[in-house]
């Protein structure tokens, strides 16, 4: 038994020596590694797993295209557990041993944030497809220059969904109802109200929630005898969904709308079907876009996992593409050039949308605002930025 052991760890030695040394290799010779910092485990993984799956699909079509600058793509690839102190060792892991060109990820806002330090203290860019905080990229200190992301931000949804109330479904007088426990729904508010009011419309009344609660019909019962006629709903699914439901109960039957946080299949499970209908929500993709970009991304998608891409698979798949381009202009092969090509990026036409990087590092794209019919979505129309 001792002797297996002995022979077992002489194995396990010889292994991780020979597996040292092909990495020393690749880093050095035939491959560009970019770094993967997602969460595969823990409370946000399936926007981790979501986004990695796209960003794999690409990489695969790139390095089966030939490659970037005659080098194969390798993906180095971390599970940060939904934790924002794992998320910061493993960037410097990635960046001060794996030796990594770029850092993809994390895909939530507070975990991304947690690593940028570290991407400004070694000089490597980091960049997020769906860190949508106001404050990721740019604070009162100013622009963080080394991070980037693609998404647009909490503000952008909530000024594009104030616009499409007022100018596609000609609504005045809207009744805000936000979860006040996170600052999602809070960022979403004021940037809805300000621009509803900005063109000419009235905040009638606005109501507000804890994450947790499943009884609305005191706050439903309160809003039903005010005169409205739109209700925006910023939060996640898990309320929203009970909210419509008890909102249609009630017989209110304005449109109601929503943000990205309403992207889930668990809406039309806690909603029913029948209530979900007059419901917008804003997102960052639709299948229904018949933009060949986006067709042609969902043929190949649908190829490999046998299943509907998501809008995170779809940040994913834009973030690897777009940071393959930037690789590909930059000057030099390191981070401080990469970071000069990422800045400069623009008209990057992705399936998110035609993309310019503005002076704090975020996306300059369209908004995709999606309907609801019997929980079925049945179209999608694209806002513009304002510039």
């Amino acid at each position: 038994m001792k002797k297996a052991i002995t022979f077992l760890a002489v194995a396990i030695l010889a292994m991780t020596i020979f597996g040292s040394c092909s990495q020393t290799t690749s880093k050095d010779s035939n491959t560009i590694r970019i770094g993967l910092n997602y969460e595969l485990s823990g409370a946000a993984a399936t926007y981790g797993q979501s986004s990695v799956e796209g960003i794999e699909l690409a990489i695969e079509e790139i390095n089966k295209a030939g490659g970037l600058n005659g080098k194969k793509i390798q993906t180095i690839k971390y599970d940060n557990k939904s934790e924002e102190a794992e998320a910061t060792t493993l960037s410097t892991r990635l960046m001060t041993q794996d030796k990594v060109l770029a850092v993809l990820g994390p895909a939530t806002s507070g975990a991304f944030k947690a690593t940028i330090p570290v991407s400004e203290q070694n000089k490597i860019p980091v960049l997020s497809g769906s860190a949508t905080a106001d404050d990721v990229t740019v604070d009162k200190r100013g622009v963080k220059e080394y991070a980037f992301r693609i998404c647009f931000m909490d503000s952008a949804q909530g000024k594009a969904m104030a616009r499409y109330a007022t100018e596609n479904l000609g609504k005045q007088k809207a009744v805000i109802i936000r979860d006040s426990s996170n600052d999602y729904a809070k960022g979403l508010a004021e940037s809805f109200a300000k621009t509803f009011k900005g063109a000419g419309g009235t905040i009638v009344k606005q109501e507000a929630y804890v994450k947790g609660d499943t009884d609305f019909n005191a706050i439903l019962t309160s809003v039903r005898n005010q005169d409205f006629d739109v209700i925006f709903i910023p939060g996640y699914y898990e309320e929203a969904g009970l909210i419509i439901k008890q909102a249609r109960a009630q017989g209110i039957d304005v449109p109601i709308l929503g943000a990205d946080g309403f992207d889930s299949p668990k809406l039309a499970e806690l909603a029913g079907a029948d209530a979900l209908s007059n419901v917008y929500f804003s997102n960052h993709y639709s299948s229904l876009d018949d933009n060949p970009t986006v067709q042609e991304f969902l043929r190949a998608f649908q190829a490999k996992y046998k299943k509907e891409p998501d809008a995170f698979n779809a940040l994913g798949y834009d973030l690897a593409k777009l940071t393959e381009q930037a690789i590909g202009h930059a000057e030099k092969q390191d981070g401080e050039s990469i970071k000069s090509a990422l800045a400069e990026t623009k008209n990057f036409e992705g399936v998110t949308g035609n993309i310019r990087v503005d002076k704090n590092h975020n996306a300059v794209k369209d908004t995709v605002v999606i309907k609801l019919e019997n929980g079925k979505q049945v179209s999608s129309e694209r806002i513009r930025p304002e510039e």
